[in-house]
């Protein structure tokens, strides 16, 4: 990410072990647009209509499995 995004959301927050995070990198193509990292240093970069289609699958509870893993 060119700059320094602030996150729009951090998952977990509730230590300093560099949590998951989701920005928004403007500056980046349409379809990489969206960026979640991870404690580990990775990077997931998709569009916001990828996106959209993962918070839509939460939402209808089709993720639930995965967060109980």
């Amino acid at each position: 990410m060119s700059g320094s995004p602030e996150p729009l959301a951090t998952f977990c927050g509730n230590c300093n072990c560099g949590c998951p995070q989701l920005f928004v990198d403007e500056s980046a193509p349409a379809d990489r647009r969206i960026v979640i990292t991870d404690d580990f240093g990775q990077r997931v970069e998709m569009s916001a209509d990828q996106f959209g289609s993962l918070v839509e699958e939460a939402k209808a509870g089709r993720l639930d499995a995965a967060a109980a893993a």
